[in-house]
């Protein structure tokens, strides 16, 4: 199978074989044309159902206002994906995520029949999902796991946040951001704390990692995303150059070496027009208030779903 021709012909420049494909400036067209991303039936028509995995810190609808996914799903579902969005507590613990998931995926099941799904998962997403496969017994209902900007191997922002919190002080702040969670995001019973710890790098190359192995018969497959200059950081500057002398290039939370799970698929930043600024953590998903020049979420997701279906996925 030629796994290269569906990111050929999306214009996404790959070099490398499988699992050692060495990582590179990924172009992503823009989607600021009137019909840019025309629909196509049947190019995302996968096997199985794609289930969006959102991240930390926001729900799956953001104040019940703002879609966390903004235009990706009827993107993918225009182009014959058959799409479902998971919604598990903007802060908690990996454990306590990974069963939420867990059962909204079973209902998923259910429902369709299908007996698996492709996991799409963004941030936190990509680790309690892996938990749910490897520790949960999903990995019999998971064809494949897409992880985008997945911090793998930790954050260094994680790091510094829990260590700026003396242990003192830590029920108040976690009660605060608790209290902040459940009534911005609507989170039951939340878990700010552990959420924050099981994030940094010690946590999840220590114990995460090896309590948490891919399991055979699930596709593995990861991106990256780098910002290039304060305009493309926004309002992750802080953090942005924060992590830039401890992990080097990075979204702004989450860095090019912490993202890489199983077949690495390279690194976005908008190709040519990185010098606008590169692709930051909000805006893979098209979160951030300002575009990023030379990517556009939805068609990254809808040449995602393509490579998947043409793999059998």
């Amino acid at each position: 199978m030629n796994s290269w021709g569906p990111a050929r012909s999306a214009g996404i420049a790959l070099h490398g074989h499988g699992s050692q494909r060495t990582p590179v400036w990924v172009c992503m067209r823009r989607n600021d044309e009137k019909n840019k991303h025309r629909a196509r039936p049947g190019r995302c028509a996968t096997r199985y159902p794609i289930v969006l995995t959102h991240g930390m810190g926001l729900q799956a609808r953001i104040m019940g206002v703002i879609d966390y996914w903004g235009d990706i799903p009827r993107a993918l579902k225009e182009n014959g994906a058959d799409v479902h969005i998971s919604r598990v507590n903007a802060l908690d613990s990996h454990e306590n995520k990974a069963a939420a998931w867990k059962e909204q995926v079973l209902q998923i099941l259910e429902e369709t029949g299908t007996g698996k799904v492709n996991v799409v998962c963004h941030s936190d997403g990509c680790l309690y999902s892996r938990h749910a496969i490897s520790n949960l017994g999903m990995d019999k209902a998971t064809a494949s796991h897409t992880s985008l900007g997945g911090p793998h191997r930790g954050s260094c922002i994680a790091d510094m946040f829990m260590h700026s919190i003396p242990d003192t002080s830590r029920p108040m702040v976690g009660n605060g951001l608790n209290w902040a969670s459940s009534f911005a995001m609507g989170d039951v019973d939340p878990d700010s704390m552990a959420n924050g710890e099981e994030l940094t790098r010690a946590h999840m190359n220590d114990v995460f990692n090896p309590a948490t192995p891919d399991m055979p018969g699930v596709y593995y497959q990861s991106y990256a995303y780098r910002v290039t200059n304060a305009m493309g950081a926004g309002l992750l500057y802080p953090t942005w150059m924060a992590m830039l002398p401890v992990e080097g290039d990075n979204d702004g939370l989450v860095s090019v070496s912490s993202a890489r799970w199983g077949e690495f698929q390279g690194v976005i930043d908008g190709g040519p027009w990185s010098p606008f600024g590169g692709v930051n953590h909000f805006s893979a998903v098209g979160l951030h208030p300002c575009a990023a020049p030379g990517y556009s979420p939805e068609g990254h997701f809808m040449d995602i779903a393509a490579r998947l279906k043409d793999m059998g996925f």
